[in-house]
């Protein structure tokens, strides 16, 4: 039965099992290194879709509230590899092509540098387009609601 452990010694190998001890890395964390690296990228005006946005937006408001950074971000992990699912709303006038490439470039140098893991995939899902006017559309809205205050 020797053998046996030899195997396991050998599957047991790399940045994350040493025979020092191992190190687990939970999906929140990943989730979190991806979100931020997906952030980094021009172009990315949003993350996740419209719902998830709009619940993002209120719970922010929220005094003492953090910023939700792996809002958007899905992760499969395993015990050595991780695949990411990623979305976002791309700015208006920026490479859809240009922004995916630099999404998956930036989210497997920031997840494999931070944790040792292989990054399988970086698939990236664009639910939608911000354009200039919807800034401004916003503004008006707020402008035209009727005031709460006495006069």
């Amino acid at each position: 039965m020797a053998g046996t452990g030899d195997t396991e010694q050998a599957r047991k190998t790399g940045p994350l099992h040493t025979p020092h001890g191992d190190t687990t890395i939970e999906e929140t964390v990943v989730q979190k290194l991806a979100g931020m690296a997906t952030r980094e990228v021009p172009g990315v005006y949003a993350m996740g879709n419209a719902a998830r946005r709009v619940f993002s937006s209120v719970t922010e408001r929220i005094p003492g509230s953090q910023t939700n950074v792996s809002n958007g971000i899905s992760v499969e992990k395993g015990e050595r590899q991780a695949a990411i699912d990623v979305s976002i709303v791309v700015e208006y006038g920026y490479s859809i092509v240009e922004v995916s490439q630099g999404i998956r470039r930036n989210v497997i140098r920031s997840v494999e540098n931070a944790t040792g893991l292989e990054v399988l995939e970086v698939n990236v899902n664009v639910t939608d387009v911000h354009l200039p006017d919807d800034d401004s559309d916003d503004d008006q809205d707020v402008s035209k609601k009727p005031s709460d205050r006495l006069e």
